[in-house]
């Protein structure tokens, strides 16, 4: 696979008056790994999601491998969606769902409307999902 740059250029994002995110530029390469500090409420979590683009930034612009994140829609977003891949501090687990459709949950944005409206997942993503739960048992217990 291809290696990018992640680049963030300005990026904003105000609530109103609030400015939750403030003119935020960073050039991130390939393989680098950065945190993210701050105090409560001082933007990190705002900031993931206008990288992820769960929220749209006021201003500013997100860039990867010469595609302008900023200006996805449809599919394409959904597709970013999936590859930028945001995992929350919260399970955020569907209480009524059981933990195999809870895995497959993550597959939606690669399903059309309709598919992903009736969680119609196929036998190659059960499949995929038990193997990452067995990967997942198997860490837990070498953990201990």
């Amino acid at each position: 696979m291809e290696k990018h740059n992640l680049i963030l250029s300005g990026l904003g994002r105000s609530f109103g008056s609030t400015r939750a995110v403030d003119g935020v530029s960073l050039d991130i390469g390939p393989g680098e790994f950065v945190g993210i500090i701050g105090r409560s409420g001082a933007g990190k979590s705002t900031l993931l999601r206008l990288v992820n683009r769960l929220i749209d930034p006021t201003e500013g612009r997100i860039a990867f491998g010469g595609q302008d994140v900023t200006s996805l829609r449809g599919r394409a977003l959904r597709d970013w969606r999936r590859e930028c891949a945001m995992i929350f501090q919260q399970f955020n687990l569907i209480d009524r769902l059981d933990v195999l459709t809870n895995v497959l949950v993550g597959r939606l944005a690669a399903h059309g409307f309709a598919s992903s409206m009736a969680m119609r997942f196929t036998d190659a993503e059960r499949a995929l999902a038990i193997r990452a739960l067995h990967q997942q048992r198997g860490r837990h217990h070498c953990a201990r």
